[in-house]
């Protein structure tokens, strides 16, 4: 499917963009995770700037300069404390969204840089479902639910097979079990994957799956409430 190569740009992705949360809000609300998930969390970040920030003055008192060792000290004790903020952050965000219908779609679309995501391409009655992701790896497919899941990836695996002959396919099971990939793994599993297209072939690939769509559902940004119903189909 490779044989040409085009030079136009890719066209425009119909719909408008959503909005993006502000930077006041994201740490808003991850203020409220953190503090729901883990309330001594903030505790240990606020300890963490203290303790730097004492450090700091200790060592400039000795060197003659505990003032300006202060000022010094304060930006790294922030830095620290922010980056431990960040880290239970995460940990809340996995946490209030595993086990929930769509986490894997969540956290998916997510990912910033790299990697499209269409979330539930293939669904059934029980809500398993398959998401598509398309990125240098290729075709990713990811495939959260119980057993049933299976046959929904096999489905969409041969359907991609017919329609991008010849680009690499990747299954990929979400969960805790043998042969899947948790909730909190997998970003970073996808961005292991060995890359196999490259910029010009990744278009030309982003280009055809826009025909294909996906079912169209309404997926909202974080993860899906438990009392959705599928559609029948």
């Amino acid at each position: 499917m490779f044989g040409r190569k085009k030079k136009t740009e890719e066209a425009p992705v119909k719909g408008a963009a959503p909005e993006k949360q502000s930077q006041l809000s994201v740490l808003k609300d991850a203020f409220k995770l953190v503090k729901g998930n883990s309330p001594l969390a903030l505790v240990w970040c606020l300890l963490v700037f203290v303790l730097i920030v004492v450090f700091g003055v200790i060592i400039g008192n000795n060197l003659g300069h505990p003032i300006y060792a202060g000022f010094l000290s304060a930006p790294l004790g922030f830095l620290a404390a922010f980056f431990l903020f960040t880290r239970f952050a995460n940990t809340a965000a996995f946490s209030s969204i595993e086990g929930q219908m769509g986490a894997g779609a969540s956290v998916l679309m997510s990912i910033r840089r790299g990697f499209v995501t269409t979330p539930a391409v293939n669904v059934n009655r029980d809500q398993d479902m398959v998401h598509r992701v398309s990125g240098k790896a290729g075709i990713i497919l990811v495939g959260e639910g119980g057993f049933a899941v299976r046959s929904l990836m096999q489905d969409e695996k041969r359907k991609m097979e017919r329609f991008l002959s010849g680009v690499p396919i990747t299954e990929v099971y979400v969960g805790d079990g043998q042969n899947q990939v948790s909730i909190r793994k997998l970003q970073k599993h996808l961005k292991k994957l060995p890359k196999k297209l490259n910029t010009s072939q990744l278009r030309e690939v982003r280009a055809r799956l826009r025909s294909v769509g996906g079912l169209n559902l309404p997926m909202p940004k974080g993860p899906m409430p438990g009392n959705a119903r599928m559609p029948r189909r």
